[in-house]
Protein backbone atom coordinates (compact mmCIF):
# COMPACT_ATOMS: atom_id res chain seq x y z
CA UNK A 1 0.00 0.00 0.00
CA UNK A 2 1.48 3.38 -1.01
CA UNK A 3 2.36 5.91 1.71
CA UNK A 4 -0.44 8.47 2.06
CA UNK A 5 0.97 11.64 3.64
CA UNK A 6 -2.38 13.47 3.38
CA UNK A 7 -4.24 10.78 5.35
CA UNK A 8 -1.45 10.69 7.94
CA UNK A 9 -1.68 14.48 8.39
CA UNK A 10 -5.47 14.35 8.77
CA UNK A 11 -5.24 11.55 11.34
CA UNK A 12 -2.64 13.50 13.31
CA UNK A 13 -4.77 16.65 13.31
CA UNK A 14 -7.81 14.60 14.39
CA UNK A 15 -5.83 13.12 17.27
CA UNK A 16 -4.64 16.56 18.34
CA UNK A 17 -8.18 17.96 18.17
CA UNK A 18 -9.49 15.04 20.24
CA UNK A 19 -6.74 15.56 22.80
CA UNK A 20 -7.67 19.24 22.98
CA UNK A 21 -11.35 18.45 23.57
CA UNK A 22 -10.76 15.75 26.18
CA UNK A 23 -8.00 17.54 28.13
CA UNK A 24 -8.95 17.56 31.82
CA UNK A 25 -7.85 19.75 34.71
CA UNK A 26 -8.60 19.89 38.40
CA UNK A 27 -10.25 22.96 39.88
CA UNK A 28 -6.92 24.26 41.22
CA UNK A 29 -5.14 23.81 37.89
CA UNK A 30 -8.02 25.52 36.07
CA UNK A 31 -7.60 28.49 38.43
CA UNK A 32 -3.84 28.60 37.97
CA UNK A 33 -4.17 28.50 34.19
CA UNK A 34 -6.74 31.30 34.17
CA UNK A 35 -4.45 33.45 36.31
CA UNK A 36 -1.41 32.72 34.14
CA UNK A 37 -3.19 33.48 30.88
CA UNK A 38 -4.61 36.75 32.17
CA UNK A 39 -1.27 37.84 33.66
CA UNK A 40 0.35 37.20 30.29
CA UNK A 41 -2.31 39.38 28.67
CA UNK A 42 -2.24 42.34 31.07
CA UNK A 43 0.87 43.56 32.90
CA UNK A 44 -1.30 45.50 35.37
CA UNK A 45 -2.49 42.27 36.99
CA UNK A 46 -0.73 41.07 40.10
CA UNK A 47 -1.54 38.63 42.92
CA UNK A 48 -1.05 39.05 46.63
CA UNK A 49 -1.88 37.00 49.72
CA UNK A 50 -0.57 34.56 52.28
CA UNK A 51 1.52 31.69 50.80
CA UNK A 52 0.59 32.53 47.20
CA UNK A 53 4.27 32.74 46.14
CA UNK A 54 6.72 29.85 46.19
CA UNK A 55 4.22 27.65 48.02
CA UNK A 56 1.65 28.16 45.25
CA UNK A 57 -1.29 28.78 47.56
CA UNK A 58 -2.41 26.27 50.17
CA UNK A 59 -5.22 25.22 47.83
CA UNK A 60 -3.05 25.19 44.70
CA UNK A 61 -4.57 28.20 42.97
CA UNK A 62 -1.23 29.94 42.23
CA UNK A 63 0.98 26.91 41.60
CA UNK A 64 3.87 27.72 39.26
CA UNK A 65 3.11 31.42 38.94
CA UNK A 66 5.87 32.70 41.21
CA UNK A 67 8.52 30.97 39.07
CA UNK A 68 7.14 32.60 35.94
CA UNK A 69 6.24 36.11 37.10
CA UNK A 70 8.49 36.69 40.10
CA UNK A 71 7.95 38.38 43.42
CA UNK A 72 6.93 41.73 41.97
CA UNK A 73 3.73 40.24 40.57
CA UNK A 74 3.19 37.28 42.92
CA UNK A 75 3.48 38.80 46.37
CA UNK A 76 3.58 36.85 49.61
CA UNK A 77 2.17 38.94 52.44
CA UNK A 78 2.35 38.98 56.23
CA UNK A 79 -0.59 37.56 58.18
CA UNK A 80 -2.39 40.89 58.07
CA UNK A 81 -5.58 40.69 56.02
CA UNK A 82 -6.58 44.28 56.75
CA UNK A 83 -3.20 45.47 55.50
CA UNK A 84 -2.84 43.56 52.27
CA UNK A 85 -6.51 43.69 51.21
CA UNK A 86 -6.47 47.41 51.95
CA UNK A 87 -3.33 47.71 49.81
CA UNK A 88 -5.05 45.86 46.97
CA UNK A 89 -8.00 48.25 47.13
CA UNK A 90 -5.64 51.21 46.92
CA UNK A 91 -3.78 49.67 43.98
CA UNK A 92 -7.06 49.07 42.14
CA UNK A 93 -8.11 52.67 42.71
CA UNK A 94 -4.85 53.77 41.06
CA UNK A 95 -5.43 51.72 37.91
CA UNK A 96 -3.86 48.34 38.64
CA UNK A 97 -5.85 45.10 38.61
CA UNK A 98 -5.03 43.21 41.82
CA UNK A 99 -6.09 39.68 42.64
CA UNK A 100 -5.95 39.19 46.39
CA UNK A 101 -6.48 35.95 48.28
CA UNK A 102 -8.25 35.74 51.62
CA UNK A 103 -7.03 32.27 52.57
CA UNK A 104 -10.23 31.12 54.31
CA UNK A 105 -13.54 32.93 53.92
CA UNK A 106 -13.95 32.59 57.70
CA UNK A 107 -11.25 35.25 58.11
CA UNK A 108 -13.43 37.96 56.56
CA UNK A 109 -14.30 39.14 60.05
CA UNK A 110 -10.86 40.65 60.58
CA UNK A 111 -11.06 42.62 57.33
CA UNK A 112 -14.77 43.38 57.15
CA UNK A 113 -14.28 47.14 57.07
CA UNK A 114 -11.98 47.00 54.04
CA UNK A 115 -14.31 44.66 52.15
CA UNK A 116 -17.73 45.98 53.12
CA UNK A 117 -17.04 49.69 53.59
CA UNK A 118 -14.28 50.28 51.04
CA UNK A 119 -14.19 47.66 48.29
CA UNK A 120 -17.97 47.45 47.94
CA UNK A 121 -18.79 51.15 48.35
CA UNK A 122 -16.03 53.36 46.93
CA UNK A 123 -17.18 53.06 43.28
CA UNK A 124 -20.71 54.08 44.31
CA UNK A 125 -19.65 56.84 46.70
CA UNK A 126 -17.34 58.31 44.05
CA UNK A 127 -20.14 58.45 41.52
CA UNK A 128 -18.34 55.89 39.39
CA UNK A 129 -15.21 58.02 39.02
CA UNK A 130 -13.14 55.47 40.99
CA UNK A 131 -13.20 51.95 39.61
CA UNK A 132 -12.04 49.00 41.69
CA UNK A 133 -11.19 46.13 39.32
CA UNK A 134 -10.24 43.81 42.16
CA UNK A 135 -10.83 40.07 42.53
CA UNK A 136 -11.04 38.74 46.06
CA UNK A 137 -10.28 35.00 45.99
CA UNK A 138 -11.34 33.01 49.01
CA UNK A 139 -11.66 29.31 49.94
CA UNK A 140 -14.95 28.01 51.32
CA UNK A 141 -16.50 24.80 52.56
CA UNK A 142 -16.33 22.06 55.17
CA UNK A 143 -15.93 18.32 55.26
CA UNK A 144 -12.41 18.09 56.73
CA UNK A 145 -12.93 18.56 60.46
CA UNK A 146 -11.50 22.06 60.28
CA UNK A 147 -14.06 23.16 62.87
CA UNK A 148 -16.10 26.30 63.29
CA UNK A 149 -13.49 28.86 62.18
CA UNK A 150 -12.28 27.20 58.97
CA UNK A 151 -15.30 25.37 57.51
CA UNK A 152 -17.92 27.92 56.50
CA UNK A 153 -19.10 29.08 53.08
CA UNK A 154 -20.74 32.41 54.03
CA UNK A 155 -22.16 32.89 50.53
CA UNK A 156 -25.03 35.00 51.83
CA UNK A 157 -22.80 37.19 53.99
CA UNK A 158 -21.17 38.56 50.83
CA UNK A 159 -24.25 38.41 48.62
CA UNK A 160 -26.20 40.51 51.11
CA UNK A 161 -24.18 43.66 50.57
CA UNK A 162 -24.60 45.82 47.42
CA UNK A 163 -21.56 46.79 45.40
CA UNK A 164 -19.86 43.45 44.80
CA UNK A 165 -20.42 40.60 42.39
CA UNK A 166 -20.17 37.24 44.16
CA UNK A 167 -19.60 33.98 42.29
CA UNK A 168 -19.14 30.36 43.38
CA UNK A 169 -18.45 28.04 40.42
CA UNK A 170 -18.47 24.28 40.79
CA UNK A 171 -16.81 22.56 37.83
CA UNK A 172 -13.30 23.22 36.44
CA UNK A 173 -14.44 24.67 33.10
CA UNK A 174 -16.64 27.19 34.90
CA UNK A 175 -13.90 27.93 37.41
CA UNK A 176 -11.55 28.98 34.61
CA UNK A 177 -14.12 30.88 32.56
CA UNK A 178 -15.64 32.73 35.50
CA UNK A 179 -12.25 33.63 36.96
CA UNK A 180 -11.19 35.20 33.66
CA UNK A 181 -14.47 37.13 33.54
CA UNK A 182 -13.94 38.28 37.13
CA UNK A 183 -10.43 39.53 36.38
CA UNK A 184 -11.65 41.51 33.37
CA UNK A 185 -14.59 43.06 35.22
CA UNK A 186 -14.18 46.68 36.36
CA UNK A 187 -16.26 45.98 39.47
CA UNK A 188 -15.15 44.22 42.67
CA UNK A 189 -15.74 40.48 42.41
CA UNK A 190 -15.65 37.99 45.26
CA UNK A 191 -14.59 34.65 43.77
CA UNK A 192 -15.37 31.80 46.16
CA UNK A 193 -13.74 28.44 45.41
CA UNK A 194 -14.63 25.27 47.30
CA UNK A 195 -11.72 23.42 48.90
CA UNK A 196 -13.14 19.99 48.05
CA UNK A 197 -13.48 20.90 44.37
CA UNK A 198 -9.82 21.92 43.97
CA UNK A 199 -8.77 18.31 43.31
CA UNK A 200 -5.81 18.38 45.69
CA UNK A 201 -4.00 15.15 46.49
CA UNK A 202 -4.27 15.55 50.26
CA UNK A 203 -8.06 15.90 50.12
CA UNK A 204 -10.80 13.45 49.21
CA UNK A 205 -10.81 12.95 45.44
CA UNK A 206 -14.10 13.63 43.67
CA UNK A 207 -14.96 13.07 40.02
CA UNK A 208 -16.49 16.56 40.00
CA UNK A 209 -13.12 18.16 40.80
CA UNK A 210 -11.68 16.99 37.45
CA UNK A 211 -13.18 17.96 34.14
CA UNK A 212 -12.58 19.08 30.56
CA UNK A 213 -11.13 22.60 30.34
CA UNK A 214 -10.25 24.21 26.99
CA UNK A 215 -6.67 25.37 26.60
CA UNK A 216 -7.66 28.61 24.93
CA UNK A 217 -8.77 31.73 26.78
CA UNK A 218 -12.54 32.02 27.22
CA UNK A 219 -15.02 33.77 29.49
CA UNK A 220 -18.12 32.56 31.32
CA UNK A 221 -20.84 35.03 32.42
CA UNK A 222 -20.83 36.07 36.07
CA UNK A 223 -24.62 36.41 36.27
CA UNK A 224 -25.96 33.14 34.90
CA UNK A 225 -26.99 29.89 36.56
CA UNK A 226 -26.48 26.64 34.65
CA UNK A 227 -28.86 23.74 34.15
CA UNK A 228 -26.51 20.78 34.63
CA UNK A 229 -29.21 18.13 34.36
CA UNK A 230 -32.53 18.37 32.54
CA UNK A 231 -35.64 17.01 34.25
CA UNK A 232 -39.41 17.41 34.43
CA UNK A 233 -40.62 16.47 37.93
CA UNK A 234 -38.71 18.67 40.38
CA UNK A 235 -36.05 21.41 40.32
CA UNK A 236 -33.07 21.04 42.66
CA UNK A 237 -30.94 24.17 43.09
CA UNK A 238 -27.43 23.82 44.52
CA UNK A 239 -24.19 25.71 44.99
CA UNK A 240 -20.78 24.05 44.57
CA UNK A 241 -20.67 20.84 46.67
CA UNK A 242 -24.44 20.92 47.04
CA UNK A 243 -24.71 20.84 43.24
CA UNK A 244 -22.54 17.71 43.32
CA UNK A 245 -24.81 16.17 45.97
CA UNK A 246 -27.88 17.17 43.95
CA UNK A 247 -26.55 15.34 40.89
CA UNK A 248 -25.95 12.22 43.00
CA UNK A 249 -29.49 12.46 44.32
CA UNK A 250 -30.92 12.93 40.82
CA UNK A 251 -29.24 9.72 39.63
CA UNK A 252 -30.80 7.75 42.49
CA UNK A 253 -34.20 9.40 42.07
CA UNK A 254 -34.39 8.07 38.50
CA UNK A 255 -34.55 4.57 39.98
CA UNK A 256 -37.63 5.69 41.91
CA UNK A 257 -39.36 7.11 38.86
CA UNK A 258 -38.58 10.78 39.59
CA UNK A 259 -36.90 12.94 36.94
CA UNK A 260 -35.05 15.82 38.63
CA UNK A 261 -33.68 18.94 37.00
CA UNK A 262 -30.50 20.25 38.65
CA UNK A 263 -29.42 23.89 38.55
CA UNK A 264 -25.91 24.99 39.52
CA UNK A 265 -26.50 28.51 40.82
CA UNK A 266 -22.88 29.63 40.12
CA UNK A 267 -23.66 33.32 40.71
CA UNK A 268 -24.59 34.35 44.25
CA UNK A 269 -24.91 38.04 43.37
CA UNK A 270 -26.66 38.69 41.09
CA UNK A 271 -28.91 35.62 41.14
CA UNK A 272 -30.18 34.42 37.76
CA UNK A 273 -33.94 34.68 38.31
CA UNK A 274 -34.78 33.80 34.71
CA UNK A 275 -33.26 30.31 34.83
CA UNK A 276 -34.85 29.55 38.21
CA UNK A 277 -38.33 30.66 37.18
CA UNK A 278 -38.17 28.91 33.81
CA UNK A 279 -37.27 25.63 35.50
CA UNK A 280 -40.03 25.87 38.12
CA UNK A 281 -42.55 26.68 35.41
CA UNK A 282 -41.64 23.31 33.90
CA UNK A 283 -41.36 21.13 37.02
CA UNK A 284 -43.73 22.79 39.49
CA UNK A 285 -41.55 21.83 42.47
CA UNK A 286 -38.31 23.10 43.96
CA UNK A 287 -35.73 21.99 46.51
CA UNK A 288 -32.96 24.46 47.39
CA UNK A 289 -29.86 23.04 49.07
CA UNK A 290 -26.99 25.05 50.51
CA UNK A 291 -23.83 24.53 52.57
CA UNK A 292 -24.38 27.89 54.24
CA UNK A 293 -26.55 28.46 57.31
CA UNK A 294 -30.31 28.00 57.12
CA UNK A 295 -31.50 31.41 58.32
CA UNK A 296 -31.16 34.42 56.01
CA UNK A 297 -29.17 32.41 53.48
CA UNK A 298 -29.27 31.40 49.82
CA UNK A 299 -32.12 28.95 50.40
CA UNK A 300 -34.25 31.79 51.78
CA UNK A 301 -33.37 34.16 48.92
CA UNK A 302 -34.03 31.65 46.14
CA UNK A 303 -37.26 30.55 47.80
CA UNK A 304 -38.42 34.16 48.13
CA UNK A 305 -37.75 34.83 44.45
CA UNK A 306 -39.71 31.79 43.31
CA UNK A 307 -42.54 32.29 45.82
CA UNK A 308 -43.04 35.92 44.83
CA UNK A 309 -42.52 35.67 41.07
CA UNK A 310 -43.36 32.05 40.23
CA UNK A 311 -45.93 31.06 42.86
CA UNK A 312 -48.56 30.15 40.26
CA UNK A 313 -46.35 27.34 38.99
CA UNK A 314 -45.78 25.64 42.35
CA UNK A 315 -47.52 22.33 43.01
CA UNK A 316 -45.98 21.97 46.48
CA UNK A 317 -44.24 24.14 49.09
CA UNK A 318 -40.55 24.85 48.40
CA UNK A 319 -38.18 22.68 50.46
CA UNK A 320 -35.01 24.17 51.96
CA UNK A 321 -31.94 22.22 53.08
CA UNK A 322 -28.97 23.93 54.73
CA UNK A 323 -26.70 23.82 57.75
CA UNK A 324 -28.64 24.32 61.00
CA UNK A 325 -27.96 27.57 62.80
CA UNK A 326 -25.05 26.18 64.81
CA UNK A 327 -21.27 26.58 64.44
CA UNK A 328 -19.88 23.79 62.26
CA UNK A 329 -18.67 21.01 64.58
CA UNK A 330 -15.10 19.71 64.72
CA UNK A 331 -16.30 16.12 65.16
CA UNK A 332 -16.35 14.41 61.75
CA UNK A 333 -19.57 12.58 62.64
CA UNK A 334 -21.34 15.75 63.74
CA UNK A 335 -19.97 17.74 60.80
CA UNK A 336 -21.33 15.17 58.38
CA UNK A 337 -24.64 15.30 60.19
CA UNK A 338 -25.12 19.06 59.77
CA UNK A 339 -24.00 19.34 56.11
CA UNK A 340 -26.78 18.27 53.69
CA UNK A 341 -26.07 15.34 51.37
CA UNK A 342 -27.71 13.34 48.59
CA UNK A 343 -29.83 11.30 50.99
CA UNK A 344 -31.28 14.45 52.54
CA UNK A 345 -32.16 15.73 49.07
CA UNK A 346 -33.79 12.43 48.12
CA UNK A 347 -35.93 12.48 51.25
CA UNK A 348 -37.02 16.07 50.59
CA UNK A 349 -37.94 15.30 47.00
CA UNK A 350 -39.86 12.14 47.88
CA UNK A 351 -41.87 14.02 50.51
CA UNK A 352 -42.60 16.72 47.95
CA UNK A 353 -43.86 14.55 45.11
CA UNK A 354 -46.64 13.20 47.32
CA UNK A 355 -48.42 16.57 46.80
Amino acid sequence: MPFDRTRMTINYLTMEATKQITRKLTGSKAMAQALEQEMNRDKNIFIMGEDVGKYGGIFGSTTGLYEKFGQERIMDTPISETGFIGAAIGAAAEGLRPIVELMFVDFHGVVMDQIYNHMAKIPYMSGGSVKLPIVLLTAVGGGYSDAAQHSQTLYASFGHLPGMKVVAPTFPNDIKGMLISAIRDDNPVVFMFHKTLQGLGWMDQLDASLGPVPEEVYTTPLDKAKVVREGKDVTIVGVQMMTVEALKAADKLVERGIDAEVIDLRSIKPIDKETLLKSVAKTGRMVVVDEDYYSYGITAEVSAIVASEGFKHLKAPIARLAIPDVPIPYSRVLEKYVIPDANDIINAVENMVTY
